[in-house]
């Protein structure tokens, strides 16, 4: 039996049997992840060849995500906006829509989203009848720079969105098959290093075609019919196999509160609130209670939180269930307009996205640490560590989000110098940055000491330090550097992070200029334990 998920009546469908069913989803995460694939091999920025910092998935002719490939928490969980948005649009086969503004379904102004009404059948025919949209291709990718009031696009101290780049709302840049030139270069006109911009959205246009090619191969494989049959077969697993997570959780009202330190317009800590309700098999998230939209870029669109949310769910639930539209279905959540987690334009949300999206993540953890004790960890670093150091006669813009330290979980030490939470990049590797940038790695290191002792010890942060061989614009957007990560079951605190330039101490959000010659130091925190320390096995946990 299955649930149609526009109406919510029965529907018996056995057209699709298991054992073609496990081909078809296996086949359409591959079509994902050859997205994304197609765009790290075909960018041009270290951000994205190298640290990945993209997303790729596959959806339906409604706007349900069929597949992802595995890329970034933050990106995927609010791409359903981008596709809606992009809906209301019109599209046409042919068709490849931009956009990255967080108020029409973007997340913040770095993130620049593609989304690519597929048709396979137009490709072969041309004819009308063949040319109906299955689905639509979607492709994230964060630029190095989209203009702005700083270098790289991430500016501390942004108080509305016009500060932080150019604004795309749902734009045609291809329409009919046929490039816009116009749009394309409107767009390069307002970003710096418009080359290697230029050959990065190339990628992403590749990476979305390469989802029809591969759709079109499906159907010459299986048959139209089976594959869109298998759009909601896969669905339809998915919610069955959530609803059963959610159905064994306790049912019963959470809450929880956390804090973040300033918006990089003041230092006074900003409240975040959540009430989760499990009844029965599903879950309702409220952030009644949350700040009010802040004067800085901490603010952070509904999709982000909801991004957020649905991380949560996942990481509580068995990780082997498919993710896909299914496994939101259960899931509400609901932020009070004007809130820091609803703002309204001309907000600005930069830093909502990378630093807020983290602590939505550790406040709803920890509310669900009621209902799952024994699958919620100690908080990890809960920060992205954002560093951006850029010239602004635009020769180039680097982008890092630098790991930290896992929270100790309940039967093991959490993992040293990884990323948590929201995104899941890789480092940039020294060889290629400083190959790329007028930059020099003094250090990356392990921080000893820096995990919470516990019977199962947090993970460690790190120290990274650059020094700027040109003059240059450095922007820090960070977390935790004076409230702690916090152990669980009597494990202690990890480590606060710290920001240096030249030695000296700088706020956790600040945008500088500075010269040649200086060096930056990111120390990044721990996370916390779990457990008394005493009852460690090895009597320690210190490394």
């Amino acid at each position: 039996m299955t649930t149609d998920s526009t109406d919510g009546t029965d529907d018996t469908d056995d057209s699709i049997d298991p054992v073609t069913l496990e081909v078809l989803r296996n086949q359409l995460e591959s079509v994902a992840e050859e997205m994304g694939q197609t765009l790290i091999r075909g960018a041009y920025s270290p951000n994205i060849k190298e640290r990945r910092d993209c997303s790729t998935a596959l959806f339906d002719a409604e706007g349900r995500m069929i597949a992802q490939a595995e890329h970034i928490p933050v990106h995927l969980g609010a791409m359903p906006a981008a596709v809606d948005a992009v809906r209301e649009h019109d599209p046409k086969p042919g068709d490849v829509f931009v956009l990255n503004d967080p108020f029409t379904g973007g997340t913040h102004l770095p993130d620049v989203t593609m989304v690519s009404p597929i048709a396979p059948g137009r490709r072969e025919t041309g004819t009308e009848d063949d040319s109906e949209i299955v689905g639509y291709a979607v492709s994230r990718a964060h630029h190095a720079d989209v203009g702005g009031m700083t270098p790289g696009s991430m500016p501390a101290g942004a108080q509305e969105i016009y500060q932080e780049g150019l604004r795309l709302p749902p734009t045609r840049l291809v329409e009919g098959g046929e490039d816009r030139d116009d749009v394309r270069s409107l767009i390069l006109a307002n970003v710096r290093n418009p080359g290697e911009r230029r050959a990065d959205l190339r990628a992403q246009q590749a990476a979305n075609e390469r989802a029809e090619e591969r759709l079109a191969a499906l159907f010459e494989e299986h048959g139209r019919e089976t594959v869109l049959e298998g759009f909601d077969a896969v669905i339809d697993y998915s919610r069955e196999r959530i609803t059963e997570e959610i159905a064994a959780l306790p049912d019963g009202t959470y809450e929880a509160t956390d804090l973040l330190e300033g918006d990089g317009v003041t230092d006074e800590d900003i409240e975040i609130a959540v009430t989760v309700t499990v009844d029965g098999e599903t879950i309702h998230v409220d952030f009644a209670g949350t700040a009010a939209q802040v004067a800085g870029n901490l603010n952070a669109p509904v999709a982000v939180a909801t991004s957020a949310v649905y991380f949560v769910v996942r990481c509580i639930t068995d990780p082997e269930i498919p993710p896909n539209h299914g496994c939101y279905e259960p899931v509400s959540v609901h932020a009070p307009e004007g809130s820091l987690l609803n703002p309204n334009p001309p907000a600005a949300v930069v830093g909502g996205n990378v630093e807020t999206s983290q602590r939505v993540t550790d406040v709803v953890f920890t509310a669900l640490a009621g209902a799952a004790p024994d699958r919620v960890p100690a908080q990890s670093q809960g920060t992205m560590n954002n560093l951006t150091i850029g010239a602004r006669d635009g020769s180039f813009a680097y982008y890092e989000t630098i790991g930290g330290g896992f929270g100790a979980r309940a039967d093991r030490d959490g993992m040293d110098g990884v990323q948590v939470g929201m995104t899941n990049t890789l480092n940039t590797p020294v060889e290629s940055l400083e190959t790329e940038y007028p930059l020099r790695v003094e250090r990356y290191a392990l921080r000893d000491g820096s995990g919470g002792r516990g019977r199962f010890r947090g993970g460690l942060g790190l120290e990274r330090s650059v020094t700027v061989e040109t003059d240059a614009t450095v922007s820090l957007l960070t977390e935790r550097r004076r409230h702690a990560p916090k152990g669980v079951a009597g494990g202690e605190n990890g480590a606060t992070g710290e920001n240096l330039i030249d030695g000296e101490a700088v706020p956790a959000k600040t945008t500088v200029d500075v010269a040649a010659g200086t060096t930056v130091t990111v120390k990044t925190p721990g996370g916390g334990g779990h457990g008394e320390p005493d009852e460690r096995e090895d009597g320690g946990g210190d490394v």
